[in-house]
């Protein structure tokens, strides 16, 4: 569970990454970007969760 905690972690912030570099671009971050970010947040926190409980 910690593993997939960190690849999961890894993948939130390269995705922030890419959108950080869309801004300094001065383009719009597409809308769908949102719900990719909610998405990888929702995993992070379920994950968590579920390992609290598992303990």
């Amino acid at each position: 569970m910690l593993y997939f905690l960190i690849v999961v972690a890894v993948l939130l912030l390269a995705y922030a990454g890419v959108l950080v570099s869309f801004v300094r671009k001065g383009r719009k971050i597409p809308p769908q970007a949102y719900l990719v970010l909610a998405v990888l947040n929702g995993l992070i926190l379920a994950a968590i969760i579920a390992w609290a409980i598992a303990r």
